[in-house]
Parts: structure tokens; sequence; C-alpha cells
């Protein structure tokens, strides 16, 4: 029993590495929704981009930020999110 343990428990050490890099490893995708996730963020109203809502509940559409010229220009749909942010995002975040 304690031979099966062990090569569990050895098992288990070996494989964690690979494991935990493939965890840590984000794809483009998934930097791309946290870069418009931020960016929605520090937005300081509630209508960033057409799909938001507004206070009443209704969908922003023609009223936010994201469809209005001039002022603010939050990155909405992954297609806003350039590879060149998303390098310079996984520069900062050391991926």
């Amino acid at each position: 029993m304690r031979n099966f343990v062990r090569a569990c428990a050895v098992a288990f050490l070996l494989a964690s590495p690979w494991v935990l890099a493939r965890d840590d490893a984000r794809s483009d995708d998934e930097i791309k929704q946290e870069i418009i996730k931020d960016s929605i963020a520090s937005y300081p109203g509630t209508c960033a981009c057409p799909y938001n809502l507004d206070r009443a509940g209704h969908r922003c559409g023609r009223r936010s930020a994201y469809s209005r010229p001039g002022g603010y220009s939050p990155l909405c749909y992954p297609n806003d999110v350039t590879k060149e942010m998303v390098a310079d995002y996984r520069r900062r975040h050391k991926e």
C-alpha cells in the first residue's frame, strides 16, 4: 500500500508542472476578453458598449460610447483588440 501511495505521489509531482503550465497559458481569446473587460470597467458610465444595459435596463445601442464619435473609445469586441495589445498584455503579465 505504501508503494502505491508513493507511486501516486511521484506521478502527481512529475505531472504537475505540465498541468500548471497549461493552466497558466491563456489563449489569445481569453486575453482579448480580459482586455475588453478592463476597457469597459474603465469607462465611467454604464453605456460603454452597444450591448451594455443602461440604468433602466435597456440596451445602450447607438447611445453607447463605442457608437459615438470622439471622446471615449472602449474596446467592446474581440476584433477591436489587436495582436499588439495581446502581446503587450502578455509582457505586462509575464505570460
